[in-house]
């Protein structure tokens, strides 16, 4: 990994713009009170993912599932170029590379990212929460193996419990985009449960949430937050700034629970967000928890 090369040029079908709103958006855990060398490693991370994310989601005219898988081929055979030590010119590869030295990331989670949004074109609903959370291997839990991997952290404990944080950030952030995922052709809420309290197709395409998907809602962001609890002792599994960073993504977690809850569990009018109080107030509680 030590003779990695990169060289920084624009790539053709519309990837600059959408490597913009990447790097115009902020890493939930690039904390400013994080050591300015961890923060560029986690934006350079989440600039990968979300560069991976719109490759396989953004909306853009006359592109097709087809054409997008083939994006997707492109992009990956490019980051097996980085990990064989071959000169690459993607931007959002260029500033991932030292990351990648500096951290010894492995390719797996990098490359699962890739494979979930392969997923999304071809898989627009799941059955079970089973099938769900599979597909949360894929598009969540790499995150939290990355980051740990960037703390020199990521033993075989703690990424198991990171998996569960991340299983359940990536259904509560289903929980809140209802709405807009059922406007892409996409319900990420298992059809059994939706099929269990009578949740018609027509209720995900309403202006507000009808009671039966209220309580779906309900019902799913107990169980996200089940599997909150459970990954939450991961904190006192880690030492150092690796606990801070993780403290913060468990308190957005938290919070956006909430913001659902007092949303009365509708999220159709919009994605109900967590207030910044309650985000610094859960990750206190945290911390205190972490170290009592």
């Amino acid at each position: 990994m030590s003779n990695v090369t990169t060289e920084s040029t624009a790539q053709p079908g519309g990837h600059v713009s959408l490597e913009a709103r990447a790097g115009a958006e902020n890493f939930p855990v690039a904390l400013r009170i994080l050591p300015k060398t961890t923060r560029r490693h986690l934006h350079a991370l989440y600039r990968y993912a979300r560069f991976v994310d719109d490759l396989g989601d953004e909306p853009v005219a006359g592109v097709t599932a087809a054409d997008r898988t083939a994006m997707l081929d492109a992009f990956e055979a490019e980051v097996h170029r980085l990990y064989d030590g071959q000169r690459i010119q993607h931007p959002v590869l260029c500033v991932l590379a030292p990351t990648v030295v500096a951290c010894r990331l492995p390719a797996g989670p990098l490359l699962r990212l890739i494979e979930a949004n392969r997923v999304d074109q071809i898989v627009t609903r799941y059955t079970t929460i089973e099938e769900l959370v599979r597909y949360c291997s894929l598009s969540a839990d790499p995150v939290g193996e990355l980051v740990l991997h960037v703390f020199d952290q990521a033993g075989p404990a703690q990424v198991a419990l990171s998996d569960r944080i991340c299983t359940a950030l990536q259904i509560i952030e289903h929980l809140q985009d209802v709405a807009e995922d059922h406007r892409r052709g996409r319900v990420y809420l298992p059809e059994a449960d939706l099929d269990r309290f009578g949740v018609r197709d027509t209720d995900l395409a309403a202006a507000t949430a009808s009671s039966t998907l209220r309580e779906v809602v309900r019902f799913e962001a107990g169980r996200a937050k089940a599997r909150l609890d459970a990954g939450a002792p991961l904190l006192t599994a880690l030492r150092g700034w690796a606990r801070v960073a993780v403290g913060g993504y468990l308190a957005g977690g938290y919070a956006t629970l909430r913001a659902l809850e007092r949303s009365g569990y509708d999220p159709l009018p919009g994605p109900p967000r967590p207030r910044r109080r309650d985000i610094a107030t859960s990750w206190l509680a945290a911390m205190v928890r972490s170290i009592g």
